[in-house]
């Protein structure tokens, strides 16, 4: 081997060394938040099965309606002010980026 072979692959070795120690050190950093990008997912999978499954959700809330009128109706209110207020923001941001 010559002397340029043999120095590229020396630092070739270097870097897969240090590669693999930023590496282990980039996982260890994650950890904390790990759990909190599951329960994220575990959030996305409850959104998608909602969409996919309205029936229940329209029972749930028949359900809750006949039960308590008017507990619900407060809550149809502030649903609704939080949805215009999301609606308002999403469209702020929309004309500022």
């Amino acid at each position: 081997m010559n002397r340029k072979a043999l120095l590229l692959a020396t630092r070739h070795g270097a870097l897969k060394v240090r590669i693999d120690e930023q590496r282990r050190l980039l996982s260890k950093e994650v950890e904390p938040i790990e759990s909190a990008l599951a329960r994220g997912d575990q959030v996305l999978k409850g959104v998608d099965w909602l969409k996919h499954h309205p029936a229940a959700v329209g029972l749930a809330v028949t359900a809750v309606v006949v039960a308590r009128p008017r507990r619900a109706w407060r809550w149809a209110q502030r649903s609704f002010f939080l949805w215009r207020g999301w609606q308002a923001i999403k469209k702020s941001l929309a004309r500022a980026g």
